[in-house]
């Protein structure tokens, strides 16, 4: 008998992957096409849907192809996404309208100061947990109702859809136009600003106040069973699994234990803490979120802190100033100075995530004289993604009863050893990255085996998570918090800008 797989599709922020794995979790075939990203404006950023989907029609047969084998090997499939991005598409035609807006996007932010001052951030928090924020999908619907003429209507008449990008795609797996699936899972729809944390369904107060009609939006599932079949690309293949891609994270690192955290380190940076069945209250600028639901069993939550710039700042570094030319090089320029030359970099390209929630505030270097050189500026890039996961641990431990022992990590930037050392001599804990790193995609594939009964249960899984590498702090103390203090005077300086100098 043919060996079987479970396939994941991992649709993130820069580009579409196709992962097979087989049964003790190991990656057995790989395919990924990036997909272009989009700026119109400043602050804006979006994506085209309709290249996504072909991107994906492409790298499922590629990666089969590369396993050697056929689609009737593939036992389930699991979707894993890039959370918040926005999508709106015709019932009738599949036909999207307009480039998605992406979870970076910050054209909402004059919006959300509206709605912090009426009525008010605990409105929000009371029912999903969330504050007004740029980084929400609702808030991106009613910008698109009140700018693009017909649409409000359209959505009134039943013509709109509404998705995230495993909503586009399972609707398009699934027969499209001609009856495909309109669903979500609860991780997804916990990050609208329109589900009800407590009840895991579309809250009637959060949909009335943003105006947006109950037709638009995609049935409510969770993370882990059935779906549907595929009738596209991999025709009678069961579709078992979507989460958004933290939660798949969290998922991949088999973080199912209260206390237990990871961190991604990707194009933002994402740290999620598992409180179990508790629904933890962040007094401290994190964000309540769903870690995931299996089946019909309760939902699991997590504290999250959401981290907007990191591997972007890098991506800045090589293509705006042109400093290197491929990523992983900024680690051996780092690595020319002994340390940061007394320069900080704050990467508010998009604001300011967890914890200060700053939608007004603006990227800054601090510290720069005659002595700071190119190197110097690189080790700044990555210092900057240490400190402010610092910031979030910090807001964790003081959420939590129990202190962050030890963070798991995964993502790109973890293949940089100097980057890692650094996170772990500012936690001041134990940073440790496992065998397999492309843990979003496994995340998914644990979730759609474990509908589809390809694996038993959790604790299989947890049998799979072997650890690659670890590093052990090492800062002086004193050090590290002189430092810190100085991060935390550049963050004040990017929260004191006041807007672009007036032409003469």
């Amino acid at each position: 008998m043919a060996e079987r797989y479970v396939m994941s599709i991992d649709q993130g922020t820069n580009s579409t992957r196709c992962i097979l794995f087989d049964l003790r979790g190991r990656l057995v075939s790989v395919a990924q096409k990036e997909h272009k990203q989009h700026f119109p404006r400043p602050g804006w950023v979006e994506h085209d849907a309709v290249e996504i989907w072909q991107n994906l029609r492409r790298v499922v047969p590629e990666a089969l192809s590369d396993a050697g084998v056929d689609h009737g090997q593939v036992a389930a499939v699991g979707l894993a996404n890039q959370r918040e991005t926005t999508v709106l598409w015709d019932r009738r035609t599949g036909a999207p309208l307009g480039r998605a807006i992406v979870w970076q996007d910050t054209r909402t932010a004059p919006l959300v100061e509206e709605l912090r001052e009426r009525p008010g951030e605990e409105f929000f928090l009371e029912r999903c947990a969330l504050p007004p924020s740029t980084y929400f999908s609702a808030l991106r619907i009613r910008w698109l109702f009140d700018h693009v003429k017909g649409i409000e209507q359209r959505a009134k008449d039943g013509e709109v859809l509404f998705g995230t990008m495993e909503s586009w795609l399972i609707w398009n797996l699934t027969g499209g136009a001609d009856g495909g699936l309109h669903i979500t899972d609860a991780t997804n729809a916990s990050r609208t600003m329109l589900m009800n944390i407590r009840t895991l369904t579309w809250d009637e107060e959060l949909l009335a106040f943003f105006g947006v009609p109950r037709s638009m939006l995609p049935e409510i599932r969770s993370s882990a069973e059935t779906y549907g079949d595929a009738r596209a690309l991999l025709p009678g293949v069961s579709i078992t699994a979507a989460l958004g891609d933290q939660q798949a994270a969290l998922f991949g690192q088999t973080c199912f234990s209260p206390g237990e955290a990871k961190c991604t380190y990707g194009t933002g940076s994402f740290l999620l803490l598992n409180t179990g069945l508790d629904l933890v209250r962040s007094r401290h600028g994190l964000l309540t979120t769903v870690a995931y639901q299996i089946g019909d069993q309760a939902p699991v939550y997590a504290l999250e802190g959401s981290i907007a710039v990191t591997g972007a700042l890098v991506q800045w570094f090589r293509d705006r100033l042109g400093l290197i030319s491929s990523a992983p090089e900024i680690e051996t320029l780092a690595r020319t100075v002994e340390d940061n030359g007394g320069c900080y970099i704050v990467p508010a390209f998009s604001g300011l995530f967890a914890p200060r929630w700053r939608s007004d505030a603006r990227g800054v270097i601090v510290g720069l004289t005659s002595y700071i050189t190119k190197g110097h500026l690189a080790r700044a890039v990555l210092e900057a993604t240490g400190w402010q996961t610092r910031e979030v641990v910090d807001a964790m431990n003081a959420d939590s009863s129990v202190p962050l022992q030890q963070l798991k990590v995964d993502g790109g930037m973890t293949a940089d050893n100097l980057l890692m050392q650094f996170v772990a001599d500012v936690l001041d804990v134990p940073v440790v990255r496992p065998m397999v790193a492309e843990t979003v995609s496994l995340g998914a594939a644990y979730a759609a085996g474990l509908a589809a009964g390809y694996w038993p249960g959790l604790e299989v899984l947890r049998r799979n998570w072997h650890r690659a590498a670890q590093w052990m702090p090492a800062m002086d103390p004193a050090r590290r918090e002189a430092e810190y203090e100085n991060w935390q005077r550049a963050v004040e300086r990017s929260l004191g800008w006041v807007g672009p100098p007036r032409a003469p």
